[in-house]
């Protein structure tokens, strides 16, 4: 269903889960709030997740449309993932469900997912047993 929708996009969403998956490990011997700090990196996991299928989504429909109106929606539509994203820290801080600094850095995932995309891609490409495409 994701590669309908943006053929990166499963291999972004892997990137992610990869990050989250290390950050959790690694940070949950470090603090007192064991589950503050994972309730906060799951919050920001599923964030990240969620802006990258919007993300997804936006540029596939934009796509469709006239070069003036693109802009203009594009431009809109990361207003309005940013006013989400800062009403979930919000949220997770007024109903103290979670710590706001690890939901950042699980939002950060969507950053690291992007960077390691490629090798991602690699990857999944010799584990189908077609490693010798370029692409």
């Amino acid at each position: 269903m994701l590669k309908r929708i943006n053929d990166a996009l499963p291999e972004l969403i892997l990137g992610i889960l990869i990050y989250e998956i290390v950050v959790e490990f690694t940070g949950i011997w470090f603090v007192k709030d064991k589950l503050g700090y994972s309730n906060g990196l799951l919050i920001g996991a599923a964030t990240a997740i969620g802006m990258a299928i919007h993300m997804a989504v936006v540029l596939r429909d934009s796509m469709d449309m006239a070069e003036s109106g693109r802009t203009r929606r594009i431009a809109l539509q990361y207003v309005l993932r940013y006013l989400v994203v800062v009403a979930v820290f919000f949220a997770t801080a007024y109903f103290e469900i979670g710590n706001v600094i690890v939901a950042f850095v699980g939002v950060m995932g969507l950053k690291v997912g992007a960077y390691v995309q490629p090798f991602t891609h690699k990857v999944i490409l010799k584990l189908l047993g077609r490693g010798d495409e370029s692409s």
